[in-house]
This record gives C-alpha cells, sequence and structure tokens, in this order.
C-alpha cells in the first residue's frame, strides 16, 4: 500500500494542488471495509480520468458537534483517519469543519459552493444511504440531479455486507464494547488501534515488576474494560508485543479509565513520546484483588497469554509503525 507521504490534507476550502478530483464524501469512522469498497471505486474512476483520488470528511464528527454533552465513541481519531486514507491509497482529504454554518447550509449550496466552486470535483462517490445538507435534506437522488446541474458525475455504492448484515460503524463499536476484537476487526478489514501520549501515573506497575505505558483514551471511548493482547508501535518500524488493562483499577483507586500497556522486552523512557496501540485480543475481564500479590499471579498469567496470542498467526493485516 502506499505509504502516505503524498497525501495533501486541505482545510475549509484549501485549494487542492490539481483540480478535477474524484471524491468519496463521508465521515468513514473507522475507514471500515464498507468505507474502503468505496474508496476503492473513487481509485478506479480517478484513475480512469487521470486525476487525484480524494475523500472528502468532517472534523468535529457532526454527532459531536450536534450532542457535545456526550461524545461518541469514535472509532479513529482524525490523526489516525488520514493515516489510515492515505495508506488505502487516497491522494487527497478535504477536512471540512463542522460547525453551525455548515449545518446551515442547504444540499443546493452544498454541491454549488463547496463541491463544484470551492474542491472543484469532476465526480463524487457517496454510500446508498448518504444524506447531507441543511436537516438533512440532500438524499442520493437529489446529489444526482444537483450534480448533473453542476457537472459533477455521482456514484452511488450499495450496501457492502459483513456476517450477512451491512458493515457499519455502529456495528464495530457494539462489538468493541462487547471486547469482541475478532468481530471488529474482521468488519474493519484491519486490526484496530489507537493512539496518544504516555503520560505519568501513580507508577503501581513499576513497583509490582510491570511498568506500564499509560495513555487515556478520549471519553467517549466504549471499549470494554479488561486486559487484552496487545502490540505498541513506540516509533516508525519499531514494535513490541505486550499486555493491556484498559479500565479503573479497581484494586487500587477505581478512578477515571486509563489504557495501561506493558511492552514485553522493552526498557526505555517513552514519556511525552507519541505511541500507537494495536488490539489483538481479549483476554478476560477487569477484577478486584484481595491483594497486590493475588493481582500479580493474575498479570503473569495475563502475559503469558498474551504473548501467545501474539504469537499466532494473523491474516487481517497492521496498520501501526
Amino acid at each position: 500500500m502506499p505509504d502516505g507521504s503524498t497525501l495533501q490534507v486541505c482545510r475549509d476550502g484549501e485549494a487542492p494542488r490539481r483540480p478535477g478530483a474524484v471524491a468519496a464524501i463521508g465521515n468513514f469512522d473507522g475507514v471500515h471495509r464498507g468505507h474502503r469498497s468505496l474508496l476503492d471505486i473513487t481509485r478506479a474512476e480517478a484513475a480512469r480520468r487521470g486525476v487525484p483520488a480524494a475523500v472528502l470528511t468532517f472534523e468535529p464528527h457532526p454527532r459531536d458537534f450536534f450532542r457535545p454533552q456526550d461524545p461518541g465513541f469514535r472509532l479513529t481519531s482524525e490523526t489516525a483517519k488520514l493515516k489510515i486514507l492515505a495508506r488505502f491509497g487516497i491522494d487527497i482529504v478535504f477536512v471540512r469543519r463542522f460547525d453551525a454554518a455548515l449545518a446551515a447550509t442547504s444540499a443546493a449550496e452544498f454541491v454549488s459552493r463547496i463541491l463544484k466552486d470551492e474542491l472543484q470535483l469532476s465526480a463524487v462517490v457517496i454510500g446508498h444511504d448518504f444524506h447531507f445538507g441543511r436537516g438533512r435534506e440532500g438524499t442520493p437522488a437529489l446529489l444526482t440531479e444537483l450534480g448533473a446541474a453542476a457537472g459533477i458525475d455521482i456514484l452511488v455504492q450499495d450496501a457492502v455486507a459483513g456476517g450477512g448484515a451491512p458493515v457499519s460503524s455502529t456495528r464495530i463499536r457494539a462489538a468493541l464494547a462487547a471486547g469482541d476484537i475478532a468481530a471488529a476487526e474482521e468488519l474493519l478489514g484491519y486490526r484496530w488501534f489507537v493512539e496518544g501520549t504516555v503520560r505519568h501515573g501513580e507508577k503501581l506497575g513499576r513497583t509490582l515488576g510491570f511498568p506500564t505505558a499509560n495513555i487515556a483514551l478520549p471519553a467517549g471511548c466504549r471499549l470494554r474494560h479488561g486486559i487484552y493482547a496487545v502490540r505498541v508501535a513506540t516509533a516508525p518500524g519499531t514494535i513490541h508485543d505486550g499486555v493491556a488493562s484498559f479500565g479503573r483499577r479497581p484494586t487500587f483507586d477505581n478512578g477515571a479509565p486509563l489504557l495501561e500497556t506493558f511492552l514485553f522486552d522493552f526498557a526505555g523512557d517513552l514519556y511525552g513520546q507519541s505511541i500507537e496501540v494495536e488490539f489483538l485480543d481479549w483476554i478476560r475481564p477487569e477484577e478486584k484483588f484481595a491483594s497486590a500479590e493475588d493481582l500479580v499471579v493474575a498479570m503473569n498469567r495475563d502475559a503469558a497469554r498474551a504473548r501467545a496470542i501474539a504469537a499466532a498467526p494473523r491474516s487481517a493485516p497492521s496498520l501501526i509503525g
């Protein structure tokens, strides 16, 4: 896959280096198998026309704009989404700020002003259930009509099924909330990962013989609390297997949720460094132990289980590092 080094990111009307791109439109949270069907069509149509393949996406997620008091469970941060889109062959990502002005934009103005005049698109690729414009008034049928008037071709993709039902970000969120990493991986088509900056904690793991790299996940994260086998990228090309706990540390303080990762065969200082943590499988629920000694026994079992999981062959590709 392309390394993404030539990806152009255009924000809020910034002009692309080359006009006439073919662009898939959507939030693309997770960039899952259904999304990648749109990307495949986009790349193929762009290649046929000899123009860039692009994506138009929105930040923040519209759900978070309309319900800021209740942050949603995002599968990918903006940084991760851009990385994945680049890895899957996209040349340009148009990142549009979703705010009150955009929410109030009519479907007709969205096509004429944004898609035609600002982004200079030659064609657009959308899913069968795509809606846009003020009050979600725009439908695939209306976009096709408005696009024809603006000289923009519209391609509509049918739903992509997985496990007997359409692949969706909602299904992936439900799988992760249940700790079903295998199901999430199947729907995504790659191994789910998060990224963050390593922060100082209480250093309890160090006193137990399991020093951890700790990162706080977004407030809306609904990943099931528990112990996971993971793989960690500490730098480009530097990967370590490990075991991670996501939860509230009930044996000690029952505090705010934190992802605490013990890297196998690693010695070094990661404080302040950005890392990527890829989830391989769920091991067990979070538990409250009667003593620190009992916890250490369980942690040794978890580490052994995580090593065995990491050693097993996997079909889904890794996107970290």
